[in-house]
């Protein structure tokens, strides 16, 4: 039997999330078009033969503008300080920002674990991807790099080939079944703030957090009651949206996500609530989204 622990690192939004989820070939990590939208270190489990991969899936590192984003930062590089087996450093083969140069240069080298450079949204450019990112990314710090498009699922067998190679010989951890250690409070949390962050724009969906509030069974059908919260009145009035649509939108794709999950009717209760600047005070950062 072959286990470890592979940590995915990267900057924010170059797909990390979807990587994981394709990886596990189940959604795992929540999934937007916006950058940070992965709060924290969620760990994914591949089982197959006599191989088990967990992997971690982190917040993309960036120089951050708040306590939110601090949290976040410490999450991802605390990710790289524990008894991890290989890292997978995840880039965007059609942009390589100072973000990716910083990892690069000033992060990774610290770190003598066996890295794999993986570069992404390969179906997007018709050059080489390696010569596309070489000018700017050191690939010979790399023991391997591998070329993938997360999204279509493109050489994900070569890469598991890959990372199976550097795993060393273990127990299997978890059971067949188990695909993640995510508590279900948590995955009910993140499906409803994602669904919020896929109907709003602009700055809101940095300020969204849920808090659950009341999660139960009765007579077969899951009751759920949830805080959207906000940093300003006017997110609120954006959320709720005009006689109540946006939230009942919010309220309807999240129900059919969670009905999935949990196999069962779910009866689910939001409600939108200020908390002002909450992502600038750790109090509240601790609270809403690492409780």
């Amino acid at each position: 039997m072959r286990s470890g622990l592979v940590t995915i690192v990267g900057r924010p939004n170059v797909g990390k999330s979807t990587l994981l989820n394709a990886l596990i070939g189940e959604k795992i990590s929540i999934i937007s078009d916006r950058p940070q939208t992965t709060r924290k270190n969620i760990l994914g489990i591949l089982t197959k033969d006599d191989i088990q991969i967990m992997f971690l899936d982190t917040p993309g590192i960036h120089k951050p503008k708040d306590n939110l984003g601090e949290y976040m930062v410490k999450n991802a590089i605390s990710a790289l300080e524990d008894d991890v087996d290989l890292v997978l450093f995840l880039v965007d083969v059609t942009e390589i920002t100072d973000e990716d140069i910083y990892i690069d240069r000033y992060v990774l080298p610290k770190y003598n674990t066996k890295k794999i450079l993986v570069i992404n949204k390969c179906d997007l450019v018709h050059s080489d991807p390696v010569e596309s990112v070489k000018d700017k990314i050191n690939i010979t710090n790399y023991d391997e790099v591998v070329t993938i498009s997360a999204l279509y699922r493109t050489n994900l067998d070569k890469l598991e080939e890959t990372i199976e190679k550097y795993l060393p010989e273990g127990p299997q951890y978890y059971p067949d079944d188990t695909k993640t250690t995510e508590p279900i409070e948590d995955r009910i949390r993140e499906i409803i703030r994602e669904k919020a962050i896929l109907l709003t724009y602009q700055e809101i969906p940095y300020s969204i957090a849920v808090a659950l509030e009341e999660f139960y069974e009765k007579e077969n059908i899951f009751y759920i009651r949830a805080i959207i919260f906000v940093e300003k009145d006017s997110q609120k009035g954006i959320i709720i949206g005009k006689n109540g649509k946006k939230l009942k939108e919010i309220g309807t794709l999240a129900r059919e996500e969670l009905e999935a999950l949990l196999g069962k009717k779910v009866y689910l209760d939001l409600w939108v609530k200020v908390k002002e600047k909450w992502r600038k005070k750790a109090r509240w950062v601790e609270e809403l989204v690492y409780s």
